[in-house]
């Protein structure tokens, strides 16, 4: 479908940044964006997120936007692991809970007794709140007060979306976002809502595809538009990134999406071979279906990896790589704990670096390296398509089409990001044909490093285990 829309207002909130954009429906390509942190409160009854502030920033964004260059449609795309818990006034009757926040061991051990098998959700045990199931368990268990006024429950993207129209919603890439709360071969919610008994609390389901309403008359004056435009009900960041190409390739083939988690989706492969110990899970696309897919904070071990070094010129970067294999100059996992292909792997420098090029070379090859073993454990074949920050880091690239033996693919520069390409979608507009940099196996000489780092890792996960 196609829709008379020429600019997209994309709202993309990250859990470490968020931005408002605009994308030229014609062209898809980003022509204005306004970008602020995500920042995390400690002010009440746990970490949350600022979402007073969030607001004031989209609303400012979108004052900004709609004079120039203008918009006639939103879309929202969110990070996952997170729900909106609204009371009778449509107000929070909790803050919006930081899913890295740890809860007491007898909630956490309550709430592994309670939660369904993988078999029914596809959903590994988590860390903190990264299943959202666990978050409502403790919401409901330690704030048992505010939690009683709790009227209606709506995930991220759709909290957005609702304070723009009024309209509460739920939608399936977050409710399948290893939230516990789904069952993604059904595609119906799974036993866990019954027993935290909120299943009349669950906002009503609707499609990422569908309007959910008008901007509410107010805020459309507010921002200077002349007429309220449509809001669509939005989508879970990651499978914002995958959409475009389910929209234009053909099965097998992987997309990476990268930023503070690093998520990879195996289109094509089978759900059957996913193993929880290891990171690995189903989602659910936009259409319903369940994706194969792989999870570690990639994005937020490279930072730590890297803090406080400058990224070298290319040729600092090519000396260092022949160093750093040579010499087995090698980070081994985990850099951050509680998620990733190798658990209860602790960090440990296994040659360590001379200078700041070969640590961030290092830190490079370790991500690569991390992401090739999350594929290959999703059973990824085919090209692979990597999208966000390190779609622009060229030895990643390399490091990764050659780890994993198979063609790695970037956008070319001027498109905007997977996650606003996606959002942007929703509305209906064109899927642009890709135009795309193709990064062959081979590239980076890294095969004996690869199998002792692959080795190591292994090692140490088994004994861990």
């Amino acid at each position: 479908m196609t829709t008379e829309y020429a600019r997209i207002a994309v709202i993309d909130i990250g859990k470490t940044n968020a931005k408002v954009v605009v994308i030229d429906a014609t062209t898809g390509r980003e022509l204005t964006g306004h970008r602020t942190p995500n920042r995390v409160l400690t002010d009440g009854p746990y970490p949350h997120f600022d979402v007073e502030g969030l607001w004031a920033f989209i609303l400012h964004a979108l004052k900004t936007c709609a004079v120039t260059p203008g918009f006639d449609a939103i879309s929202i795309t969110t990070h996952g692991a997170c729900a909106a818990l609204l009371d009778a006034q449509g107000v929070l009757a909790l803050p919006i809970l930081d899913y890295e926040h740890t809860y007491p061991e007898t909630v956490c051990h309550d709430y592994t007794a309670l939660r369904p098998e993988f078999a029914e959700t596809s959903s590994p045990l988590l860390s903190a709140g990264l299943n959202l199931g666990a978050q409502l368990h403790y919401q409901k268990t330690l704030f048992a007060e505010a939690f009683a006024n709790v009227i209606t429950i709506v995930t991220y993207p759709q909290y957005w979306a609702f304070r723009l129209t009024g309209i509460a919603a739920n939608e399936v890439t977050s409710l399948g976002c290893h939230t516990d709360l789904w069952n993604p071969i059904s595609g119906t919610y799974s036993s866990l809502v019954e027993k935290l008994d909120i299943a009349g609390k669950m906002a009503p389901l609707r499609s990422a595809f569908d309007v959910l309403g008008p901007l509410k008359s107010a805020i459309a004056a507010d921002i200077g538009l002349e007429a309220p435009v449509s809001v669509y009900c939005g989508i879970h960041d990651s499978n914002a990134s995958l959409l475009p190409h389910l929209m234009r390739r053909n099965a097998p083939f992987s997309v990476v999406s990268t930023g503070t988690w690093i998520i990879s989706f195996a289109v094509g492969s089978a759900v059957t071979t996913l193993d929880p110990a290891r990171d690995t899970l189903a989602n659910v696309d936009a259409f319903g279906k369940p994706v194969p897919s792989g999870r570690y904070m990639g994005g937020r071990e490279f930072d730590v990896l890297t803090r406080g070094l400058q990224v070298p010129g290319d040729d600092e970067i090519e000396h260092a790589a022949g160093a750093v294999l040579a010499r087995d100059v090698m980070v081994l996992p985990n850099v951050a704990a509680g998620s990733g292909p190798f658990p209860g792997r602790t960090m440990q420098w296994l040659s360590e670096p001379v200078d700041q090029s070969e640590r961030y070379v290092a830190a490079v090859i370790y991500t690569a390296l991390m992401t090739a073993r999350s594929l290959s454990l999703i059973g990824s074949e085919g090209p692979i398509v990597v999208e966000g920050p390190f779609a622009n880091n060229h030895l990643y690239l390399r490091a990764l089409a050659s780890a994993s033996g198979q063609p790695v693919c970037v956008g070319q520069g001027g498109t905007p990001t997977g996650t606003a390409e996606g959002a942007a979608l929703l509305t209906g507009i064109a899927a642009l044909a890709s135009h795309e940099t193709v990064i062959a196996p081979g590239l980076l000489d890294i095969g004996a490093y690869q199998d002792r780092f692959f080795r190591r890792a292994e090692e140490a996960g088994a004994n861990a285990r």
